[in-house]
């Protein structure tokens, strides 16, 4: 039988050169693993900061409905003051206000109901 030669054939680079190609290969590769490592964590970061953004401005559109629903009601503030005011100087013509009375004192009617269901719904 004969002997296969394969464990005898040699390399046509001697071992120093097949060793500093590998270690060159090796080198390129880890640096290109360490790039997409560094692109990976930098993505994440950026990602984080886009969705705290996209929260900071959930808030301020929030704000925005608030103080749009504040400046809805001042007309009605007005009105509601000029008509105390009116009523107080029209008051004070012709009747004098009794004690248990103060003057611009008024009962009013909260509803409850709806202000419990809209901090519900918020």
């Amino acid at each position: 039988m004969r002997q296969s030669i394969a464990p005898l054939r040699q390399s046509h680079l001697p071992p120093q050169a097949v060793n500093a190609a590998a270690q060159a290969k090796y080198l390129e590769k880890k640096k290109e693993f360490e790039a997409a490592q560094a692109l990976e964590k930098a993505s994440t970061q950026f990602l984080k900061r886009i969705e705290a953004l996209g929260d900071d401005f959930d808030v301020m559109a929030d704000a925005g409905t608030v103080h749009g629903q504040v400046l809805e009601q001042w007309p009605n503030m007005f009105r509601i003051l000029s008509l105390f005011l009116a009523s107080r100087e029209g008051a004070s013509e012709t009747v004098q206000p009794s004690d248990d009375l103060v003057a611009g004192e008024r009962l009013v009617r909260v509803p409850i109901e709806e202000l419990k269901s809209g901090e519900q719904r918020a």
